[in-house]
């Protein structure tokens, strides 16, 4: 059995202070991926000192404290990429690549369309460069991706779907689409297709006490080939993980 995590940690340095080489031996995955480091790479190393057990893969933004990736892996993997191949889109260290023996494995954290919808035409043509990326490699092995998407899928995907609809960014019909196409295209939602019913959100607001009320978000996955769906054993949200605005997401292979 194989664990696979996703956490967007809105400031690797920031968790460091919360105990986070603690908190990773304790989740205990094969392996685990962030999101949104907020450091440079050098930063990210330093940030997890002290972590023992693991392969460690970075890729930071141009610009310092902003975006940035990272994959922790016990094994270590057979190739890296890092960014989609395009100038336009890898000065923010949004995507590494990882190969491993059965599956490509994915970690992307996925363009904000921003206050206003201004960066939602550029979000678009994100969304559907990640995917031809993912299916050319899906002609070599299944991709999993895993990230903070930043999109709620269907209604039962955040708190208040009417208030939010085509107004704020993450739920609006460019981005309901864009995920509508990774699925058309080979991939499945892991945790709706265990929990098709199940309200469950992965980010809160810091504002209004959010997190206590529940008034969330669902914008952490982990899509998984249709051809390695029968492998996956289970998916799960770890709503009791605490130390950024978003909680972990993960999945169990066979």
């Amino acid at each position: 059995m194989e664990k696979l995590i996703s956490w967007n940690l809105n400031g690797v340095r920031a968790v460091a202070k919360k105990g986070l080489v603690d908190i990773i031996h304790q989740l205990d995955a094969d392996v685990i991926c962030f999101q949104e480091t907020k450091a440079q790479d050098d930063q990210t190393l330093e940030a997890l000192d002290g972590l023992e057990g693991y392969h460690i893969e970075t890729y930071s933004a141009i610009k310092k404290g902003y975006s940035g990736t990272a994959i922790l892996s016990k094994k270590k993997p057979l190739s890296v990429t890092k960014g989609l191949g395009k100038e336009e889109h890898d000065t923010e260290g949004r995507v590494i690549t990882a190969e491993f023996e059965d599956y490509y494995l994915l970690t992307a954290y996925v363009p904000n369309s921003k206050g206003g919808l201004t960066r939602l035409p550029y979000r678009q043509i994100w969304d559907a460069d990640l995917l031809k990326h993912m299916q050319a490699l899906e002609k070599k092995k299944p991709v999993i991706l895993c990230g903070d998407l930043n999109v709620a899928h269907q209604p039962i995907d955040l708190k208040n779907p009417k208030a939010n609809f085509n107004k704020s960014a993450g739920y609006t019909e460019e981005e309901i689409g864009g995920m509508d196409n990774f699925l058309k295209a080979g991939y499945t939602d892991s945790f709706r297709h265990f929990y098709p019913s199940e309200i469950k959100y992965s980010w809160w607001s810091y504002r209004m006490k959010a997190r206590d009320r529940n008034i969330g978000w669902r914008l952490d996955y982990f899509l998984v080939s249709d051809k390695l769906i029968d492998k996956t054993e289970d998916a799960f949200i770890l709503n009791d993980v605490f130390g950024s605005d978003h909680c972990p997401v993960g999945i169990k292979l066979k």
